[in-house]
């Protein structure tokens, strides 16, 4: 819930916080968006299944490759922050 408080604070869009957390695919995002919103999705729920396909499909959108390298790292750093929290029971 903090990253949606977060985002309702800092956005111009207090309803985006929600779309987000509940079903992001239902809410009014650009292309852009969508895209490293699909991607971190698919290499958060099957990371052996992302491919260069998927890297290309970032790039399309028009992410530059530093902007390619945050998606993953971000993706990756979430991951390994809620799985930390998990294992810890916190």
């Amino acid at each position: 819930m903090a990253h949606g408080g977060f985002l309702r604070q800092h956005s111009d869009d207090p309803e985006l916080a929600s779309h987000i957390m509940h079903d992001y695919t239902q809410a009014d995002l650009d292309d852009q968006t969508r895209g490293m919103l699909d991607f971190a999705v698919k290499l958060t729920k099957n990371p052996a299944g992302s491919t260069k396909a998927d890297l290309e499909k970032l790039r399309s959108l028009g992410l530059d490759e530093q902007q390619v390298l945050s998606t993953v790292m971000i993706t990756c750093l979430f991951n390994f922050m809620t799985r930390l929290a998990d294992g810890l029971g916190v």
